[in-house]
């Protein structure tokens, strides 16, 4: 498995490169940060560095001292469009790792300068792409002590997702057949090795040049999107994992044996489920939850060396609109990760 950590050449000036400082930020003298923020929806280019206001923890609360921060799919969307999230301003970025800073009332699990990784609370827990982040103790696990906080940022919401998939949605085990769509992707990357570790034989779909990348991550067979019709076989499938959603939904469940459970990620088609239903499959969409739980099984995981995050490109806080540009193309190979210590 492989992973890394090379900057991303930045190229010419970024516009999120010099911070706006809101007349009212520090007014009263209060601690203050630099974040990714957005005062409108758009493209990267309304992303801007940002002085504002530090939070502080409330009760069942930690204060973390970002590391660094995963970028996702998720993080592009709600930058240009309502979805979840209210209107602008706001602040992105659910995946974080790094230092408590400071514990709210009731708080037992952790203390000052325990290192953590975990996911705040989707979709409304958004944040983490500042220097200070506060989230509930429970969406946070102990960073696991064999990787940097970069490799750890690029976990949470991705591997959770997989594992709240494969594991305890579709109840994937040893000696069934799962197929992968966009496996070289963050959640796809990811959900190939837990896969592995459970078992499983795995077919994922990549364009070719990636198939040598998904083989090393453990895939047993590999399908050319581009080139491959990944109906036309006589395999069948005990779980499809669908990163794609749409019409993709709908003709992965020609692949899967009676009883078999199609999981995806983004909206499947409005034919999806009575295609599942004529097929006796079970089609479902999951949307990932913060977890502490799932967090300190990934976190064994990685303690065990049985898996790891792929990062393709870190990028500065001050250069997250450029993170957020190359991400959009949907090119990159596994996570973009985004530094701020």
């Amino acid at each position: 498995m492989t992973s890394t950590h090379t900057p991303v050449n930045p190229g010419s000036p970024d516009p999120a490169a010099t911070a706006d400082s809101p007349d009212d930020a520090a007014a009263d003298g209060a601690p203050v940060m630099l974040a990714l923020h957005q005062t409108a929806l758009g493209g990267p280019e309304v992303l801007r560095l940002t002085e504002l206001p530090r939070p502080a923890p409330g009760p069942g609360e930690i204060l973390v001292a970002v590391h660094a921060a995963g970028l996702n799919p998720t993080d592009f969307k709600h930058r240009a469009m309502s979805i979840f999230l209210p209107p602008p301003p706001l602040t992105l970025g659910w995946d974080v790792s790094g230092t408590v800073v400071e514990t709210g009332f009731g708080v037992t699990l952790f203390q000052p300068g325990d290192e953590v990784f975990g996911m705040l609370p989707y979709p409304y827990g958004a944040g983490s792409h500042a220097e200070y982040v506060t989230g509930p103790t429970r969406a946070f696990a102990a960073k696991p002590a064999g990787i940097d906080h970069v490799q750890a940022a690029a976990l949470p919401l991705a591997a959770l997702t997989a594992w709240q998939a494969l594991v305890e949605t579709a109840g994937l085990r040893a000696g069934q057949r799962v197929l992968i769509h966009a496996a070289a992707g963050g959640v796809g990357h990811l959900a190939v090795q837990i896969a592995k570790e459970r078992g499983a034989h795995v077919t994922g779909t990549a364009s070719a040049p990636k198939h040598a990348f998904l083989r090393e991550l453990g895939a047993d067979a590999c399908i050319d999107r581009r080139s491959e019709d990944f109906t036309d076989t006589e395999d069948r499938y005990d779980v499809v994992l669908d990163a794609l959603g749409g019409q993709t939904a709908t003709r992965s469940v020609s692949v899967l044996r009676p009883g078999g459970v199609l999981v995806s990620l983004v909206p499947q088609a409005e034919d999806t489920p009575a295609a599942a239903k004529k097929a006796q499959v079970r089609a479902v969409g999951l949307l990932v939850e913060h977890d502490r739980a799932g967090m300190r099984a990934i976190a064994e995981l990685v303690d065990r060396g049985r898996l790891r995050a792929h990062v393709s490109g870190t990028f500065p806080l001050a250069e997250g609109a450029r993170a957020h540009a190359l991400g959009e193309t949907g090119r990159t190979t596994g996570k973009l990760v985004i530094t701020v210590r």
